[in-house]
């Protein structure tokens, strides 16, 4: 058994789209597999439309992605896990490359990033930078992070006191645990934050981690607080 965990807030636009390529990943790779939404205090149709579409939803009210996450994997069956976000697409190729690593005996790892939609010119810069770096260190963007079900315990799950780079928390603490890949293979996610902030934006956000850090909500409007403009969704 494999779990697909899906931390959503306000996600009901775009969980119908990612939830159907999950199953039509696992159904090409013949893998049986369950999928958990985790419904972190929604105020939309959230768990709704996730039952509709067959997942099992858990509800929870603590607006942080490391918290939502931990309460899935906590509520799952499998020995692998995917921890997958409501905005992010996976195809076939990439669940499979991401199986065969673990049966090759990887502890976990995540894959490159593509973004949907047309961005703006700083955030194509970025994202071009940003990849071979994180393929370098073996840092797994958050949007998309598999790992055994034995290693995630051992490593303690992801850090519930940061509010972001949870992603980088976890995929150090799994590295110290065996070997932890980054796929070519790549997932699709939304480009709305890129969209919906400019670089101004992007500029108040480094000022305000300065000053508060990642263990407090109140640097990261970015992800918790800013709506987008093409769903008017949060993190």
């Amino acid at each position: 058994m494999t779990s697909f965990i899906v931390p959503a807030h306000n996600e009901e636009r775009l969980l119908p789209a990612m939830l159907r390529a999950i199953d039509a990943a696992a159904g090409a790779c013949g893998e049986p597999h369950e999928v958990i939404v985790v419904d972190d205090a929604s105020t939309d149709g959230t768990s709704d439309v996730a039952r509709k579409c067959g997942a099992k939803v858990v509800r929870v009210e603590r607006r942080q992605i490391a918290a939502a996450r931990n309460a899935g994997a906590r509520d799952s069956s499998g020995e692998r896990l995917f921890f997958v976000d409501a905005d992010t697409l996976v195809t076939p190729d990439v669940l499979r490359a991401a199986l065969r690593a673990m049966d090759s005996g990887a502890v976990g790892g995540g894959a490159t990033v593509g973004m949907d939609g047309r961005l703006p010119l700083y955030a194509r810069a970025m994202l071009a930078a940003s990849m071979p770096l994180f393929r370098l260190f073996r840092l797994a963007p958050g949007c998309f992070v598999f790992c055994t079900r034995k290693a995630f315990e051992a490593a303690g799950g992801f850090d519930e006191r940061y509010y972001a780079a949870e992603d980088i928390v976890i995929s150090r603490a799994l590295g110290r645990r065996g070997t932890f890949v980054i796929l070519r293979e790549h997932v699709v996610t939304s480009g709305r934050k890129a969209r919906a902030n400019n670089l101004f934006d992007l500029s108040r956000l480094l000022i305000r981690l300065l000053r508060y850090g990642l263990r407090s909500r109140k640097a990261l409007g970015f992800w918790y607080e800013k709506m987008t403009d093409d769903t008017k969704s949060r993190r």
